[in-house]
């Protein structure tokens, strides 16, 4: 009884594994940065330049990267639950790395906190730029055709509620301008 109230049951994750991932992708994005820095950089240094004169941004970055992954996931082993707190935790720790570069404690617990709080409160919200509201079982396509059905209006009650223009022809449009255009200038304009 006390195990259905818990929810449904938690199933470990491999930690190392998801470090070494998270090293390896976050490394590479520092790489990139490394060599848009090296290549942004006054003076010409070389091709290896991005090693060797802004390598420590990707040793932060994949300490970083790989510090996140694995945290999170041997928090979420440890702690047998798969929430908010867990991004947190590693967050804490890879600003806490990325504080070291400045050498003060309170850079360390500064970035710590600040990355910490930034992934929790992400992770805690759904995890996604879109929102929270969106349904994650529709595909983009499918959640657009449900926009259209649902939000579309027949031309009659949009040309009632904001008149025609010259954008937005109702039915029997053409006709209508004829008699005007012969009203108002006298001139025939044939049929089409």
């Amino acid at each position: 009884m006390a195990e259905s109230l818990r929810g449904p049951q938690y199933e470990p994750k491999d930690a190392l594994g998801r470090g070494v991932q998270g090293t390896l992708v976050v490394g590479s994005a520092g790489a990139l940065m490394s060599a848009v820095q090296n290549s942004l950089a006054k003076q010409n240094v070389g091709a290896i330049g991005f090693i060797t004169r802004t390598g420590s941004t990707i040793a932060v970055f994949a300490a970083m990267g790989g510090t996140y992954m694995f945290v999170k996931t041997a928090a979420a082993n440890l702690r047998e639950r798969d929430d908010s707190f867990n991004p947190a935790i590693g967050g804490f720790l890879a600003g806490a790395i990325l504080g070291t570069r400045f050498r003060t404690l309170s850079a360390v617990f500064g970035y710590g906190a600040a990355l910490g709080g930034l992934l929790g409160i992400f992770d805690y919200t759904g995890g996604r730029i879109g929102g929270i509201y969106r349904d994650a079982t529709l595909d983009e396509v499918s959640r657009r055709g449900v926009i259209r059905e649902t939000r579309r209006r027949p031309v009659e009650e949009l040309v009632a509620a904001i008149g025609e223009r010259p954008q937005v022809h109702a039915l029997g449009y053409e006709e209508r301008r004829r008699e005007r255009l012969k009203e108002k200038y006298g001139i025939l304009v044939p049929e089409a």
